[in-house]
């Protein structure tokens, strides 16, 4: 019978733990990427009665429990943190802690310290790959990422341009001949930007017209001598010279007074074999323009992709991959142990982690602009703390009748 009292405290000690764990989940109810834990109750070793053969067998009451985390998706949320992520699917975020170990998170608040590393919440940096040399090399060992914050962007040089536009093929010789002017914006070695205008002059020659391409001299040291030529045109307004082969002209701009390095601009008459000029009976108009190159400028803001990609945004308008997330595969992520701040750790059952690519592996696929919810889930929660208040309550009356009997077999002998 005194065998009860250890049993029945047994059996408090897991309802506390058990109770524990189902507060751990509660408090953890906000936390992005937590995953909740569940408790498996096992009973010790029991004691055969009688002639040892089985026949009355009475256990020594309840083991401490083992806690299980439970390595569930959770929901996906929307949120307005440009360097939010979530994690779809299996797998973690490799961060390094202050120390120099590796840890795994599905936390996803990520931030850019003063030095511009890229960090949790709570200061872990993370691990990827950085562009480095123009070159974002993901085949090779992963390391801290390293956002270029307050760097400026090296201005392009322009080496090609090209217009996308139809010349009306109403249009008359004249006098005076039908015109159509356009321009589009360069820029030279140091960044400095240029205007190219382009005039189309109707020739007297049917499906034919002149042009004559021209900068301002107020750019350069001496005046700039007009680049000209002609543009013909089949019964079908379709463009037959220049032909596809070319040659195309290039426009030569020396003697520019910003100091930069003199320009050679190449004319792109052909999107591949397609023609970017057209004679239709529709007004003389452009649809679309392009050229290579690009001013200097700042880096003004940082996001993330889906798919981990780290986007850098600059003050000109451009975007470009500066690093990429990566993600580790752990075959039995059951085995982690916790070490706070939404971190696991490697434990000497765990699998050792596959690195690479997100979605790649049978690793999950990262979103950004997003958070993985906590699993927990309130109303189970409070179930399990119901349930397991009444265990514990239950076992409080064995403590009080084993005491009462005990007090009884005391006064036996008076």
């Amino acid at each position: 019978m005194f065998t009860s009292f250890s049993t029945a405290l047994s059996a408090l000690d897991a309802h506390s733990t058990a109770i524990d764990v189902v507060g751990n989940n509660l408090a953890n109810l906000n936390t992005p990427g937590f995953k909740k834990s569940v408790v498996a109750f096992h009973d010790l070793v029991t004691q055969s009665l009688g002639a040892g053969l089985g026949e009355t067998q009475v256990g020594f009451g309840v083991g401490r429990p083992i806690t299980l985390r439970q390595f569930s998706q959770g929901a996906i949320r929307s949120s307005s943190g440009p360097l939010d992520a979530a994690i779809q699917g299996d797998g973690f975020l490799i961060v390094k802690n202050a120390s120099g170990a590796l840890l795994y998170t599905r936390g996803g608040h990520l931030q850019v310290d003063k030095d511009g590393n890229l960090m949790t919440a709570t200061g872990e940096r993370l691990q990827g790959w950085t562009r480095s040399g123009g070159v974002l090399d993901t085949n090779g060992p992963v390391g801290d990422i390293a956002i270029p914050v307050g760097t400026l962007k090296e201005p392009v040089e322009s080496t090609r341009f090209s217009f996308d536009l139809n010349l009306d093929a109403g249009a008359t010789a004249g006098p005076p001949p039908d015109t159509f002017t356009t321009s589009i914006e360069v820029f030279d070695s140091l960044g400095v930007s240029h205007v190219v205008t382009v005039t189309f002059t109707k020739s007297a020659t049917p499906n034919q017209w002149d042009y004559a391409v021209t900068v301002p001299d107020s750019d350069l040291s001496a005046p700039f001598t007009p680049v000209a030529g002609t543009v013909t045109f089949d019964s079908s307004g379709r463009l037959t010279d220049p032909p596809p082969g070319g040659p195309f002209p290039t426009i030569s701009i020396t003697g520019l007074l910003s100091g930069a390095d003199d320009m050679d601009l190449t004319w792109e008459f052909y999107d591949g074999a397609t023609p970017r000029l057209t004679q239709f009976a529709q007004p003389s108009a452009v649809a679309a323009n392009a050229q290579d190159g690009s001013p200097a400028a700042q880096l003004v803001r940082i996001g993330l992709a889906n798919g981990g990609a780290v986007l850098a945004q600059y003050s000109n308008g451009q975007q470009e991959v500066v690093a990429q997330l990566a993600m580790a595969a752990i075959r039995n992520p059951e085995s982690l142990i916790a070490v706070g701040q939404n971190n696991f750790q490697l434990s000497a059952r765990s699998a050792l982690p596959a690195v690479g690519m997100p979605g790649t592996g049978g690793r999950g696929t990262i979103i950004g602009g997003a958070v993985e919810a906590s699993t927990v889930d309130i109303a189970e929660e409070f179930t399990n703390l119901i349930v397991f208040q009444r265990g514990y309550q239950a076992n409080t009356r064995v403590v009080t009748t084993v005491d009462e009997l005990s007090q009884e077999t005391i006064n036996l002998k008076r």
